[in-house]
């Protein structure tokens, strides 16, 4: 599906913009942001996944340098989880759920995200020292997170960054610096599946979706490797996913 109006794609770009700041400035890639923004535009659904994966790819890519570079990434907390999320994203990514499955499934996806994102804004920082990592568990819930991501096109990190601090396992410089190269290693795993089932290229208005996300990410990913992102435009954005996530469900 083409979208020919470049007023729709103004609107996309920005909103896209806005939330890529605000997801990478936590460590994620921002797909569950994408997905809505796109429903509520009225995109196929057989075009959300892959292009929500491929801006996932690419906010996440900038967030996992920047939260590495100011040195809070966390080798051995991230291993367990993606050794095994890899190639459960890519096998979820080879699966196409009718039309209506999808929409009702990620439609709960973004329920989900919004009550995470709502959440989040009210946590607050943590300081508690983190709690030892059970590796079996890890694995096993980096099974289930991984399949996920590769059926609805997000990343994972709306799942695996409550997990992370409600378990004790990580504050949240860690969970971010954790959440976002497990977001990039799964959506590649995800996008790839899928490129290998269709190999058609994205349509062209998502390079411009693209080069909105980009420039959103590199800022979001600076700001919130060093500090937080405001709670209140958190809040804003967990409504927005909400109403999306609704439409899906209900509609």
């Amino acid at each position: 599906m083409q979208i020919p109006d470049p007023t729709l794609i103004a609107l996309l770009a920005a909103g896209m913009l806005g939330a890529a700041f605000l997801y990478a400035s936590v460590g994620h890639g921002g797909a569950s942001a994408y997905i809505a923004a796109m429903a509520i535009a009225g995109i196929a659904p057989a075009e959300m996944r892959p292009i929500a994966l491929l801006l996932n790819v690419l906010v996440s890519s900038l967030a996992t340098y920047k939260f590495w570079r100011a040195g809070h990434f966390r080798w051995g907390l991230f291993w367990p989880f993606a050794a095994v999320s890899i190639p459960a994203a890519y096998l979820g990514g080879a699966i196409t759920l009718p039309g209506t499955a999808y929409k009702v499934l990620v439609g709960l996806v973004l329920l989900y995200a919004a009550w995470q994102l709502w959440w989040s804004a009210r946590a607050g920082e943590e300081f508690r020292p983190p709690r030892r990592l059970p590796v079996p568990l890890a694995m096993a819930i980096g099974l289930v997170l991984g399949v996920l991501s590769g059926l609805t096109g997000v990343g994972g990190g709306i799942f695996l960054s409550p997990i992370l601090l409600l378990s004790g396992w990580a504050g949240t410089k860690q969970t971010s610096a954790v959440a976002a190269p497990f977001i990039l290693v799964n959506s590649i795993a995800a996008l790839a599946a899928g490129f290998v089932r269709n190999p058609t290229p994205p349509p062209d208005y998502a390079w411009w979706l693209m080069a909105a996300v980009l420039v959103g990410g590199w800022a979001g990913a600076e700001y919130g490797s060093r500090r937080f992102a405001n709670p209140l435009i958190r809040q804003l954005l967990a409504a927005v996913l909400g109403i999306a996530g609704a439409k899906m469900v209900l509609v």
